[in-house]
């Protein structure tokens, strides 16, 4: 695995910029070779700072429509991203790929050894696996285990920056990637490996072993309350590990389980550094039809771990209802709206949040005015620079596990509110965010005995698992509403 061109961006609040790059003329060479007629050349560094910034929603976001950034053709996979370096979208650099934390974005280009067209699918390209590998490990090098980095820590190490890539991705090619014709299926797993420290790795782990594994599930969902428009929802799973071993990293296994009836795991991507597979873990799609043969685990996952916080797996699973189910209604009379909303928390769902919120926003009105709006359970906020409404409703739902909010706003303020090109007259919608610890909408869960541990050191296991909200909207049904004809795109 080659990059062809690698950045690392400081990027302050759209204020301030500056832009660390490395271009490798080898690599490029050889893309040039393997794309013959449809090459694409990488643009001078700001062209691509542009591009990316755009990408990425950080620039002209004081614009509501940027047709690079917005446009419905377009769907950003990140972090997999494609930049269009001319108008007519005919010469695209793709797969870009892009992480951030706090003010740094790292992005590198990776060489697809590939036809161009037609496009690979991303889960067959090792070199994006490797190459996410490769900016998580100098985003650690960079900022650290903390989310923020002290500004002359990461200047410092900015500084040696140029000498760290000369060791550990001379002439573009990683050292410290799992390299491409690993076998596949290794016997019996060892004891221990030999895994090499990487060049960006100060220092190894002391104190006791911990072994840390994350399952974290985000549901997303479009509900309409009306019969001619089918409510959507989609359910997405990743697990994340970090090992923390004195010497040698050793060899373990995570097995994922599902309850009795619970639906099959699908579209199951893994990490390089996954040993062995049962080939029937990965058939599963959710864009075939479900005739109930597909395989419901246990999912065990052997891997020998990088050093570093990955990703070892994502999923997709199809739930039955979504975990909160609402009716949202707005009726205008003058220059007043009659509000009346419904949530109702499933009973298959923990009736236990870290926080649980409504977002009622309102669109191409005058500011608002009186706010007469009682709800059954819960606070309520009021930001009328905003036309906001936030709905506060705690950690728990009450016994009948049913909220309901009724009243009447009016729009009578001296200056406009907020604007939106969507969401004019009647359409408007609730944004809900939420987190439910202790719990997946699956059924998914890791059980710290399964976990196994090839190491002589007995590291204490830790497993968590929570489910987040992700572009949770209700709509009103009383307006028109945008409406996908096909399932949710992840």
């Amino acid at each position: 695995m080659s990059v062809r061109a690698l950045w690392i961006i400081s990027h302050e609040k759209g204020e301030h910029v500056s832009t660390f790059s490395r271009r490798y003329a080898t690599v490029e060479h050889r893309a040039r070779s393997l794309a013959g007629s449809s090459y694409v050349a990488v643009p001078e560094d700001n062209t691509v700072l542009q591009l990316l910034l755009t990408e990425l929603g950080l620039s002209d976001s004081d614009k509501s429509y940027v047709a690079l950034r917005d446009d419905c053709l377009h769907r950003q996979r990140s972090p997999a991203l494609e930049l269009r370096v001319d108008s007519h979208g005919k010469g695209t650099l793709w797969p870009v790929l892009a992480i951030s934390q706090g003010p740094l974005i790292l992005a590198c280009l990776p060489l697809v050894d590939a036809p161009a067209e037609p496009r690979p699918p991303l889960a067959s390209l090792l070199s994006v696996s490797q190459g996410l590998t490769l900016l998580a490990g100098l985003q650690t090098f960079l900022i650290g285990a903390g989310s923020k980095p002290d500004s002359e820590g990461l200047a410092s190490r900015m500084a040696m920056l140029p000498s760290v890539l000369l060791q550990v991705c001379p002439l573009g090619t990683p050292l410290d990637v799992p390299l491409l014709g690993t076998p596949a299926t290794p016997t019996v797993p060892n004891p221990a490996g030999n895994q090499k420290q990487p060049a960006w790795k100060m220092g190894l782990h002391r104190g006791r072993a911990v072994v840390n594994v994350a399952l974290t599930e985000t549901v997303r969902s479009m509900q309409y309350g009306n019969q001619s428009r089918q409510d959507l929802w989609d359910v997405f799973g990743t697990v994340t590990c970090k090992c923390e071993v004195e010497g040698v990293l050793p060899n373990v296994t995570v097995t994922l389980t599902l309850p009795p009836n619970g639906s099959p795991l699908q579209d199951i991507l893994v990490h390089p550094c996954v040993t062995s597979l049962d080939s029937s873990i990965l058939t599963a799609s959710s864009v075939d039809s479900w005739d109930g043969s597909a395989f419901s685990g246990p999912y065990k996952f052997p891997f020998s771990p990088p050093l570093e916080l990955f990703r070892l797996c994502s999923y997709t699973s199809q739930v039955p209802v979504p975990p909160i189910l609402g009716s949202y209604q707005l009726k205008e009379h003058e220059n007043q709206l009659c509000v009346s909303v419904t949530l109702k928390l499933h009973e298959s769902v923990k009736n236990s949040f870290e926080y649980c919120e409504a977002h009622f926003p309102f669109f191409n009105r005058d500011q608002m005015g009186v706010v007469d709006v009682k709800v059954s359970s819960g606070q309520l906020d009021v930001s009328k620079e905003k036309n906001l409404l936030v709905w506060g409703l705690g950690q728990k739902f009450p016994k009948s596990r049913e909220v309901t909010m009724e009243g009447k706003i009016s729009f009578s303020g001296p200056t406009p509110g907020p604007t939106d090109p969507l969401c004019t007259e009647l359409t408007a919608y609730i944004k809900l965010y939420f987190k439910v610890p202790d719990m997946t909408l699956s059924g998914c869960c890791v059980d710290p005995h399964s976990v196994q541990v090839y190491s002589s050191a007995k590291p204490r296991i830790v497993t968590s698992r929570e489910l987040l909200s992700k572009e949770y909207f209700i709509w009103n049904s009383t307006g028109t509403a945008p409406v996908s004809s096909g399932q949710m795109m992840l």
